[in-house]
């Protein structure tokens, strides 16, 4: 509920006040829980990128060819997203405020460089087109990835398990049936 207020207000202009009014809780008892509404941004921030920096350690993003980990990130992307929505969103917005937002926006360039290193990858392996630039392609890609946060809904009419799937069949096999 934190997460779903600061996606409607803006973490700055969301008080301790708002908070505890969205939670039901008095301010004492919110601040029994959690030192700071910093420190629950830090929980949030957590849960999506904890998720994303996930995708990167598992198996499928480590071994075999380039273009294969390459799909499982972006597809294991999506899935965090579709599953941490709220969370995700808030992240794609946080600019560097405070302490907290500096280092999620510094866990996200690193997040970045890995998978623009993993473009470059499959670019050299032959998989990938390399007259474009691995940073910009890494950017494109998540850039439709991120979208995302503007235009699925839970329950609607996109189905979130297939979502990934989807993404990856597009940015990487574009639209042409041939």
């Amino acid at each position: 509920m934190a997460v779903q207020l600061f996606n409607e207000q803006g973490y700055d202009a969301t008080s301790v006040a708002d908070l505890a009014r969205r939670l039901g809780l008095t301010k004492s008892a919110l601040y029994h829980h959690f030192a700071s509404k910093e420190e629950l941004l830090a929980v949030a921030l957590e849960a999506a990128l904890g998720g994303l920096e996930a995708v990167l350690d598992q198996p499928g993003a480590r071994e075999g060819a380039a273009s294969d980990r390459l799909r499982f990130v972006l597809t294991g992307a999506t899935d965090v997203l579709v599953a941490q929505l709220p969370a995700v969103t808030l992240l794609l917005r946080v600019r560097g405020n405070s302490a907290v937002e500096q280092a999620a926006l510094e866990r996200r360039r690193v997040f970045d460089h890995r998978v623009t290193a993993l473009v470059a990858e499959a670019q050299a392996e032959g998989d990938v087109r390399d007259d474009v630039d691995a940073a910009v392609a890494a950017r494109l890609l998540f850039g439709m990835i991120n979208s995302v946060v503007e235009w699925y809904r839970p329950g609607g009419g996109v189905d979130g398990d297939r979502l990934g799937h989807d993404i990856v069949r597009i940015a990487l096999d574009g639209l042409r049936t041939a």
